[in-house]
C-alpha cells in the first residue's frame, strides 16, 4: 500500500511538472517581438508609409486611361401644314430618324511643374517612411527593456519568497524549542506565545509574497500576449553575465556622463525620428507654398468614332496640348496652409529640443541612481554578515539563559531584512544597468529576433 503511495506521488508531481512552461528571459523577450500587439500595429503601418513612397513616385509619371462610350438618338419630326400633290392638298407626315454613335479613346495628362510639390512630396514620404522605421526599432528597444523589467520583478520576487519561506522554517524551528524548553522549564509561557506570533507573521509574510508573485507573473503574461490562466516557471538563478554587472561600477566615474549623452545623440533611434519628423515638416512647407507657383501641364488624346462598330476606325481624332494655370488669388487659402506649415516646423524644433533636454535628464537621473544603487549593494552585502554574526550570537546567549527571546526575534529580523535588501539592491541595480543601454540606445533587439 505504501509503495503505491509513492507510486501516486511521484506521478502527481511529474504531471505537474510537465503542466508548466518555463520561461527564461530570452525567450520572453523572443515572444514579445513577435506578440506584442503595438509592435503588430507598427509593423502594419509601416506598408502605409510605403506605399507612400510608391504614391509619391507615381507624382512623376503621366496618367494614362482609356475610355469608350455609345449612345442612340431617336428623333421624330411633326409634320406642318400641308403640301401640294396633283393640285390636291395633302397634310404633311411626321418624320423620324435615328443615329447612333460609337467612340472609345485613349487620354494621358502628365504634370510637368506643380511648383515643386512632386519633389517636396518624395521627399517628405520617403522621410516618414525612414522615422516610421527608427520609431518601429526604438518600439523594439522599449519592448525588450520593459520585458527585461517585469522579468526580473518576478525573479525578485521569487528570490524574496525564498527568503520568507527560510524565515518561516526558522521560526518553525525556533517555537518547537520554546515549546521544550518550556516543558523542562527552562522557557516562559510568554515566551512560548511571543514566538508564535513570529511564526504567523512569518506565515503572513509568506501569503503576501506569494500574491506579489502572482502579479508580477500576471504582469509579464499579459505582456506578451499568454494566457495569465496557464502555469509558467521561471528560474532565477543569476547568470555569469548579470553577475559580471553586479561587480562593475557602471557609474564610477561621473564625467562619463558627457560622453554617454554624446553616443545617446548618435544611437538613439527616437531622436533620429524625431529629427526626421522636422524634416518632413520643413518638406510641408514647401508642399504649400506650391499653391503660389503657376502649373504647368501637358495633355494628348486619341479618339475614334463611327456610327457602327465597323465603321468605327473611319473617323480618328488626334489632339494634344499644354495648360497653364497662374493663380492670381485664391482666398487666402494657401497662405492659410503656409502658415500651419510653418507652425507644424515650429512645434517640430520645439518636440525635437525638448526630447534633447529629456534624454540628457534621463540620463543624468539613471547615473545618479546607478551610484545610489551600487552603493546600496555594497552596505547590502556588508550588513549580510553582520546580520548573520548578530543572530548567531543572540541565538547562543539565549541558549545559556543569558539573553531575552525578544533580541533573538529582532536579530532574526534584521538578519532577513539584511537578505530583502541585499536581493533587493541586486535586482535594482540590474535593472538600471538595462535602463542605461535603453537610454544611451545601445539595447540590442536583433539578437532575440
Amino acid at each position: 500500500m505504501r509503495t503505491i503511495f509513492i507510486l501516486i506521488f511521484f506521478i502527481v508531481i511529474s504531471l505537474t511538472a510537465y503542466g508548466q512552461d518555463e520561461l527564461t528571459l530570452d525567450e520572453a523577450i523572443q515572444i514579445a517581438l513577435h506578440k506584442n500587439s503595438t509592435l503588430q500595429k507598427s509593423i502594419n503601418g509601416l506598408e502605409g508609409f510605403e506605399s507612400n513612397v510608391q504614391a509619391s513616385y507615381g507624382n512623376f509619371l503621366p496618367t494614362l486611361g482609356l475610355g469608350g462610350g455609345w449612345d442612340w438618338t431617336k428623333s421624330d419630326v411633326q409634320g406642318l401644314g400641308t403640301i401640294v400633290i396633283g393640285g390636291v392638298s395633302v397634310p404633311s407626315v411626321t418624320t423620324t430618324s435615328q443615329t447612333r454613335n460609337y467612340q472609345w479613346n485613349v487620354g494621358s495628362n502628365w504634370t510637368l511643374f506643380d511648383g515643386l510639390a512632386n519633389f517636396a512630396t518624395l521627399s517628405q514620404s520617403q522621410t516618414d517612411l525612414e522615422s516610421a522605421e527608427y520609431s518601429l526599432e526604438r518600439l523594439k528597444q522599449d519592448i525588450v527593456f520593459q520585458t527585461t523589467s517585469l522579468f526580473y520583478d518576478i525573479l525578485n520576487t521569487q528570490k524574496l519568497l525564498t527568503v520568507k519561506e527560510d524565515n518561516l522554517k526558522w521560526n518553525e524551528k525556533n517555537l518547537e524549542t520554546i515549546r521544550e524548553r518550556n516543558k523542562l522549564g527552562a522557557a516562559t509561557l510568554a515566551d512560548v506565545y511571543q514566538q508564535e506570533v513570529a511564526t504567523g507573521n512569518a506565515e503572513l509574510e509568506i501569503i503576501r509574497t506569494k500574491n506579489q508573485l502572482e502579479v508580477a507573473k500576471n504582469e509579464l503574461l499579459f505582456y506578451l500576449g499568454l494566457d495569465v490562466l496557464k502555469e509558467y516557471s521561471f528560474s532565477d538563478k543569476i547568470t555569469d553575465e548579470e553577475e559580471e554587472v553586479l561587480k562593475t561600477n557602471l557609474a564610477e566615474d561621473y564625467e562619463k556622463i558627457s560622453e554617454y549623452v554624446n553616443d545617446a545623440m548618435k544611437n538613439r533611434l527616437d531622436y533620429r525620428s524625431a529629427q526626421l519628423n522636422l524634416e518632413s515638416a520643413k518638406d510641408g512647407v514647401t508642399i504649400a507654398q506650391s499653391g503660389h507657383w503657376p502649373s504647368l501641364s501637358a495633355n494628348g488624346f486619341y479618339t475614334w468614332r463611327g456610327n457602327n462598330i465597323s465603321e468605327i476606325d473611319n473617323s480618328k481624332t488626334l489632339s494634344v496640348g499644354l495648360t497653364l494655370n497662374v493663380p492670381l488669388f485664391q482666398g487666402w487659402s494657401v497662405t492659410n496652409r503656409v502658415q500651419f506649415a510653418q507652425v507644424d516646423v515650429k512645434n517640430k524644433e520645439v518636440e525635437l529640443s525638448d526630447l534633447e533636454r529629456n534624454i540628457k535628464r534621463q540620463l543624468q537621473k539613471t547615473f545618479l541612481d546607478l551610484q545610489a544603487a551600487y552603493k546600496f549593494l555594497q552596505v547590502s552585502e556588508s550588513n549580510i554578515d553582520f546580520a548573520d554574526e548578530n543572530l548567531r550570537i543572540e541565538q547562543e546567549k539565549y541558549s545559556l539563559g543569558s539573553g531575552k527571546l525578544l533580541d533573538v526575534l529582532v536579530a532574526n529580523s534584521n538578519y532577513t531584512t539584511a537578505l530583502t535588501d541585499l536581493i533587493n539592491a541586486q535586482f535594482v541595480y540590474l535593472v538600471l544597468s538595462e535602463q542605461l543601454k535603453y537610454y544611451v540606445g545601445v539595447l540590442d533587439y536583433r539578437k532575440y529576433e
